[in-house]
C-alpha cells in the first residue's frame, strides 16, 4: 500500500491541473497492460524527436530525465533511437479525437501519469485499449523483417518505442 500524493501541474499546456497518485510507482497496472519500457527508458532511448515533456520535468522524478535525449531547440529526430520521425503533429491527435482533457499531450503523457500512480476511471481502459491495438505494428515488423535488422521498417520500430514496445530486437 502506498500513500496518495497530490500533484499540481503548471506547464505550457496545463495550468493548475490537479491529480492524485494513488497507486505505487511502476506497479498495480491493469491486467494485461505490460509495457516493455518505462517512461525513463523511453526518454533515454530517444523518442518524439527530443521535444516531448521538456517543459514539464518537474512533474516526474528527476531520475527519469538523467539520460533523456532532449533537443535544445526545435525537434531533432536524429535523437530518436532509430533516427527517424514517427509521430504525427498534435493537431492531428486533436482532429482524430485521440486526446483526453486530462492529458493534452496524448498517450505518452497519460502513460507517464499512469506509471507514476494516477488512475482515471474509463480513460485508463481507453488508453490501454489503444496500446493493445498498436501491437499490430510489432506483428508487421516480425512478418516483414529479419530479426534484429534495425534498418527494416525503422519508422514503425520508432513508433513502437513511443508506445512502450521494445522494438530493438524484433
Amino acid at each position: 500500500m502506498t500513500n496518495a500524493v497530490n500533484v499540481v501541474v503548471n506547464d505550457r499546456m496545463q495550468q493548475d491541473y490537479r491529480y492524485t497518485r494513488a497507486a505505487p510507482m511502476g506497479a498495480a497496472f491493469a491486467p494485461g497492460f505490460e509495457p516493455d519500457l518505462t517512461p525513463a527508458q523511453m526518454l533515454a532511448l530517444g523518442v518524439f524527436c527530443g521535444k516531448y515533456m521538456t517543459d514539464c520535468t518537474a512533474e516526474f522524478p528527476d531520475d527519469w530525465f538523467d539520460q533523456a535525449k532532449f533537443a535544445s531547440g526545435r525537434g531533432d529526430c536524429s535523437l530518436n533511437y532509430f533516427g527517424i520521425g514517427a509521430s504525427v503533429p498534435l493537431r492531428v491527435w486533436k482532429q482524430k479525437g485521440w486526446l483526453h482533457p486530462d492529458d493534452p499531450r496524448g498517450w505518452f503523457q497519460w502513460y507517464c501519469r499512469y506509471y507514476s500512480g494516477r488512475r482515471l476511471a474509463g480513460e485508463d481502459d481507453r488508453q490501454i485499449g489503444r496500446w493493445r491495438a498498436f501491437r499490430r505494428h510489432a506483428a508487421q515488423v516480425r512478418k516483414h523483417c529479419e530479426p534484429g535488422d534495425p534498418f527494416c521498417r525503422p519508422r514503425q520500430r520508432q513508433a513502437l518505442l513511443q508506445w512502450a514496445y521494445d522494438s530493438r530486437d524484433i
